[in-house]
């Protein structure tokens, strides 16, 4: 089996169609590099009403 050019060095890499290696990392078109974190927008939080008097 010929190693892939993707591979980081370790020569443990798995990588899938997508480009997507088991370890987490993606290939960007060039090296393989971590994902970006897409971090889901702040929800405000809940209206809290004072104590009632």
């Amino acid at each position: 089996m010929d190693e892939d050019e993707r591979c980081c060095g370790t020569g443990t890499c798995l990588i899938n169609a997508e480009g997507e290696c088991w370890c987490g990392q993606k290939w960007d078109g060039e090296k393989m590099c971590s994902p970006k974190l897409e971090a889901e927008p702040a929800k405000a939080p809940d209206a809290v009403d004072g104590p009632a008097d």
